[in-house]
């Protein structure tokens, strides 16, 4: 189990270091409080999966996706699985993302503070 969670880490490491464009991006607009005041980390593992973006105090994961995740079971298990650790989880395509970030802003923050909120448009 402790060479799964290193391998984890690392890969978590070097996903900060070669960002998607659309994460780099939005990435400029939450880091350092930027957004609201919310504390945001990037690329973190959490249980078996790395988040894009984890807002801990809002229990908020925000992820960046491309078209490869259209349609993905994958993603409602691990969706599932975050929610069972207390999160929900916000989906952005990458061309929202670089299309309109002040709306993918407010969106967060709506997001971050009502917890009654619900994704169902994706």
């Amino acid at each position: 189990m402790g060479k799964d969670i290193q391998r984890l880490r690392n890969f978590a490491r070097s996903m900060r270091r070669a960002p998607t464009e659309a994460e780099a991006r939005l990435w400029g607009a939450l880091r350092n409080r930027r957004l609201d005041g919310l504390k945001f980390r990037r690329q973190v593992p959490m249980g078996a999966y790395i988040a894009d973006f984890v807002c801990m105090e809002a229990k908020l994961i925000v992820e960046v996706d491309g078209v490869q995740h259209a349609g993905n079971q994958r993603d409602l298990v691990r969706d599932a699985a975050l929610a069972g650790l207390g999160f929900r989880v916000l989906r952005f395509w990458n061309d929202d993302v670089m299309r309109d970030l002040e709306a993918t802003r407010a969106t967060i923050i709506a997001f971050a503070r009502d917890v009654s909120l619900r994704q169902d448009w994706r």
